[in-house]
């Protein structure tokens, strides 16, 4: 079970990554298509590693699937926060966390041709960690309408490519080597952006600022960040197939570490994350974690 304590470890570190993000991008969300574009460069600088790790260059047939998971990746991403600039988060969040596992889940069963398919506890412990990731996130003011489902279910979709498609780079080739090369595959779909979008290259050749004032901050960010997607890959690398959906689903457990981290930060400073408290709402919360608890059990047993 270390894809499980492997996978918490990046949901934990994303938590944190989260709040730097909030204290860092005050304000509205920045261009989809030039987040997506930096999110493919800095990616690349993983082939500082290629001379301390394992790289080898395999098949044209892994190269190929490698690029088309990094390509997936750079898409999920840009329609993940295309979403998010068009409607607030406590809309796209929970319609993508509980949409995703099962999209994934569903090409998992499609490209095994029905072999790999969760057992009755596994797949109760699916559902439980769906649940409470759907419920720690949402907000009953909030509601979620046809369009904003509708592009929550495209950013859904393609992420659950770039899952499904990394695990099967993953069962040919080494992680490392696997991993730079679907980095690769996103650099270059991230470098559409830059070459066939008039946007992207104004705000990124004419303004030149990617790096904020609290540059320290900024590069702290990027590098947890970072690992985090290498913790959530590796989590990947090592799950059977079938529990790659799992992995998704887990995504709660970041909301509740967020939730921890929020109880001890939002009254130092409040200007990072405010967090509206009321009966409804902690309820809300305990039956969330509950749910997480729940499945989280049903897997370690």
């Amino acid at each position: 079970m270390l894809w499980l304590l492997i996978t918490l470890s990046s949901y934990l570190i994303l938590a944190i990554v989260f709040l730097v993000d909030k204290y860092l991008l005050m304000g509205p969300i920045p261009n989809p298509k030039v987040y997506a574009f930096y999110s493919g460069v800095w990616g690349l600088l993983i082939l500082l590693l290629i001379p301390f790790v394992g790289f080898s260059v395999p098949q044209p047939s892994q190269i190929i699937l490698s690029f088309l998971a990094g390509i997936f990746f750079i898409y999920g991403i840009f329609w993940f926060y295309k979403a998010l600039q068009l409607f607030e988060p406590s809309r796209i969040i929970p319609t993508v966390g509980g949409i995703l596992p099962l999209f994934t889940a569903g090409l998992v069963y499609v490209f095994s041709r029905g072999k790999e398919t969760l057992s009755q506890f596994d797949f109760l412990a699916f559902i439980l960690l769906i649940l409470g990731s759907v419920l720690i996130t949402y907000e009953k003011s909030k509601k979620i309408s046809l369009k904003n489902f509708q592009i929550s279910v495209i950013a859904a979709l393609f992420l659950a490519f770039y899952f499904v498609l990394a695990k099967y780079v993953y069962i040919q080739q080494p992680f490392w080597s696997g991993y730079i090369w679907i980095r690769i595959g996103a650099f270059f779909a991230a470098l559409y952006f830059l070459l066939f979008s008039a946007d992207v290259k104004e705000e990124i050749l004419k303004k030149g600022k990617i790096i904020p004032k609290s540059a320290g901050l900024y590069f702290l960010d990027q590098g947890l960040g970072g690992g985090a997607n290498i913790l959530q890959n590796w989590a990947i690398a090592l799950a059977p197939l079938v529990y790659v959906a799992i992995v998704n689903a887990l995504a709660g457990t970041q909301y509740v570490f967020l939730l921890i981290f929020t109880i001890f930060l939002s009254l130092k400073f409040p200007k990072i994350l405010k967090e509206k408290v009321s009966r409804e709402i902690l309820l809300q919360k305990i039956v969330a974690i509950l749910l997480i608890g729940g499945g989280l059990t049903l897997l370690a047993i």
